[in-house]
């Protein structure tokens, strides 16, 4: 079942036209990982799913971009972003504890009851695989841990909301390998709730966890499908160039 169905795309910034005629399906409950070199679209793309890109100056876009059938442009920006969640490259915890961190969007929500608060966290915590790390802990502020485990948390902060789809910018170029892996376990466990679209700079990376690939060369998209055939197989010489590394 589609999650997101995008046809026809094209996004211009001013004169630059970014994005050209992108035609792509996100599945429920899959990982979608989004390749391709500096200034290939994925990035615009990505923050094409939850309206990020409005807040650019001169943007304009053509085409339809459906999240369940519905145009992203007549759901209500607040709640399509509360729907669609985005963990960015850098980790942004806010200037607050771990608890506090992880209860914000609820409570800007009007969940008040400080039990059901507490299961929120605890929930949201063991989902972001950053539970057992910090529940001795929690009073103590965000920005004293570690970079993987802020990104951790910032991915529990994204699900406290309950969203139905995670978008992830980039999460581990900062990480080192074994808070990425972290991040990856969360990710391929996250999938069985959670639609995700990954961008990522790592192509190993998106061999490891992404159901299917979609490869974005010049602002066009230039073939999706099964990630392991894109690895394997792929149906395009450019795809392939790139996945070898004979550009990038």
């Amino acid at each position: 079942m589609s999650k997101f169905r995008i046809v026809n795309l094209n996004v211009w910034f001013g004169g630059v036209h970014s994005l050209r005629e992108v035609n792509l399906e996100v599945q429920a409950n899959e990982i979608l990982s989004v390749i391709g070199p500096s200034n290939s679209g994925k990035t615009t793309f990505i923050r094409m799913l939850n309206r990020l890109n409005e807040l650019q100056l001169n943007f304009r876009m053509a085409g339809d971009l459906n999240l369940d059938s519905v145009s992203i442009n007549k759901i209500d920006v607040e709640e399509l972003r509360r729907r669609v969640g985005m963990v960015f490259a850098l980790p942004l915890p806010l200037p607050l504890s771990i608890f506090d961190n992880v209860a914000y969007g609820p409570r800007m929500q009007g969940v008040i009851n400080k039990n059901k608060l507490k299961e929120i966290v605890e929930s949201c915590l063991k989902q972001a695989y950053l539970w057992d790390e910090v529940k001795d802990r929690l009073d103590i502020s965000a920005f004293k841990l570690s970079g993987g485990q802020q990104q951790r948390l910032c991915i529990a902060r994204t699900l406290a909301v309950e969203p139905e789809v995670i978008l992830f910018d980039e999460p581990c170029s900062g990480l080192d390998p074994i808070s990425t892996a972290k991040v990856e376990e969360a990710m391929l466990k996250l999938k069985q709730r959670y639609t995700i679209v990954l961008v990522t700079n790592n192509v190993k990376q998106a061999a490891r966890v992404g159901d299917r690939t979609a490869f974005f060369l010049n602002g066009e998209l230039i073939e999706v499908d099964q990630t392991d055939k894109i690895f394997t197989a792929p149906g395009d010489q450019r795809t392939d160039d790139y996945i070898s590394g004979k550009f990038g």
